[in-house]
């Protein structure tokens, strides 16, 4: 049986109001997904409804009873908890930034970030060693899901050149009805076989990570994509290069404060 995700149709624009219940400290959990740094209306797909996570082979994570619990102001580790999978990021490990951005293959905010920013932020921090940046999965859409784990599958060292070709190729493979045979071509692209896409599809281990990327993803309070955390700050557009100008030089100003006031006792 194909992999397949359920949730709500490519693109649809908008914040999803995220409820909370739980165990958790009181003044822990959000009842509002709200950004502080201000939402751009249409700057964001929309990940909503009340079954959206992974569906693969019939299994279906369903938001809990009442609502789901959203960790407020989530510390620095735990945005940086990870589950089976290993992180796919870029730079140095013990870069003075972390930015961690989270993608819908089928997203036109992230296909534009790819395009107009990304490149400029390579050259800029990633290669100067003055920004870790990390992709995580937030698949929105069947077909998302299905080119999320060939995205997965692939070579480590590819997986940058396909996340590209999956998001400047996407209208030869998106649309509300699955395509497999459009998605294996793109993934063909970097050498991958249809013996290893259709055994992809049947990984359970790697939907069950994705699953879990996911889900951890909205615990955080993502809400759709791209959000990104830019040093544990929660920012839920999309970001110009300007915008990453801003942040980074913002986090670099924090932290020497900190060091200052820290140095000074």
């Amino acid at each position: 049986m194909a992999a397949a995700l359920l949730g709500v149709a490519v693109s649809a624009c908008a914040n999803d109001q995220l409820l909370s219940v739980g165990t958790s400290s009181p003044d822990r959990i959000a009842t509002a997904s709200t950004s502080p740094y201000g939402d751009k209306p249409g700057a964001q797909s929309q990940a909503a409804g009340p079954m959206d996570a992974l569906a693969l082979n019939g299994q279906i994570t369903e938001r809990p009873p009442g609502g789901r619990v959203v960790i407020a102001s989530p510390s620095v580790d735990e945005i940086m908890k990870t589950g089976t999978l290993p992180e796919m990021s870029w730079g140095r490990a013990d870069a003075p930034v972390t930015i961690v951005k989270y993608m819908s293959l089928t997203c036109p905010y992230c296909r534009k970030f790819q395009r107009e920013v990304f490149p400029a932020v390579k050259k800029r921090y990633i290669d100067t060693g003055k920004v870790r940046f990390i992709i995580r999965e937030f698949p929105i859409g069947k077909a998302s899901g299905n080119a999320t784990i060939a995205l997965r599958c692939a070579d480590p060292a590819k997986y940058l050149d396909l996340y590209g070709r999956f998001l400047d190729q996407q209208a030869t493979w998106v649309s509300q009805e699955v395509r497999l045979d459009a998605i294996f071509k793109v993934a063909q692209q970097v050498g991958m076989t249809r013996a290893q896409f259709d055994a992809c599809l049947e990984n359970q281990p790697m939907i069950d990570g994705l699953r879990w990327v996911k889900d951890r993803g909205r615990t955080l309070g993502i809400i759709g994509t791209p959000n990104f955390f830019v040093d544990g700050k929660l920012v839920k557009r999309v970001l110009s290069l300007e915008d990453i100008d801003a942040l980074v030089a913002a986090a670099n100003q924090s932290r020497s404060a900190s060091a200052g006031t820290a140095g000074g006792r």
